[in-house]
């Protein structure tokens, strides 16, 4: 039985055949279902090997979509937003923790583990820890800042929020945060939730994220911009 239908537009096709219509259950979806599974612990891990899809994006966003209804069922939304905080912190400190992620020559159920004791470590909460081993598990380690990145999006818009991310060439200042957090407000409508992170490579200036979007106020943004046009004139 059909509950509810969205058109969009263009010729997109889907499974069933129909042009620009597809067609969406009320309820989670199959593969939704395996990985709320798995996390909860309902079934073994590599249950829900099939319910990621090759773009590393759309996999993150459906992962963190099962991690945060698990979440808000349990009242534990804030929890593992600071334990996913956490081990984000720990993944840009941790070459090493990046690099094993990464690595085609370990094996996923060894990557599940050790991840899984980093997370320990750090006092994770078990449904933070099964997450995060489950996701290296299904050889989605090297995607866990983007399950992380859609997670706290999820949680800021629940909160009636936008998260974005700001990178910077250098810490910013308190005042200076509050000042572009204040202009992103005014120009997206909302309330913003702001993470920062600092990038040298960058040279001065900054990048904020806000999803798919990206507005580049950089140095080196401009010093690329410069030697294009100076290579076409």
């Amino acid at each position: 039985m059909v509950t509810r239908a969205r058109v969009l537009k263009g010729p997109r096709t889907c499974r069933c055949g129909l042009r620009g219509v597809w067609v969406f259950p009320k309820r989670t979806s199959p593969r939704q279902q395996a990985v709320k599974r798995t996390v909860g612990g309902g079934s073994s891990e590599t249950a829900v090997a099939e319910t990621f899809d090759s773009e590393a994006s759309e996999a993150a966003g459906r992962y963190a979509q099962a991690v945060f209804d698990l979440a808000k069922d349990s009242n534990a939304l804030d929890a593992v937003e600071k334990d996913f905080a956490a081990f984000a912190a720990a993944w840009r400190e941790s070459a090493d923790l990046r690099e094993a992620a990464r690595s085609p020559l370990i094996e996923p159920e060894d990557k599940a583990r050790a991840f899984t004791a980093v997370a320990a470590k750090l006092g994770l909460s078990e449904l933070s820890r099964k997450a995060i081993g489950v996701a290296a598990q299904n050889r989605r380690a090297a995607d866990l800042p983007g399950i992380f990145s859609a997670y706290r999006a999820l949680v800021a818009r629940e909160r009636g929020a936008r998260q974005v991310e700001i990178v910077s060439a250098r810490p910013l200042g308190e005042a200076e945060k509050a000042a572009i957090v204040e202009g992103l407000g005014k120009q997206l409508g909302a309330k913003v939730e702001a993470e920062t992170r600092v990038d040298e490579s960058l040279i001065g200036g900054f990048v904020v994220r806000v999803g798919s979007r990206q507005f580049d106020a950089s140095v080196k943004a401009k010093l690329d911009a410069l030697r294009l046009a100076l290579k076409s004139a």
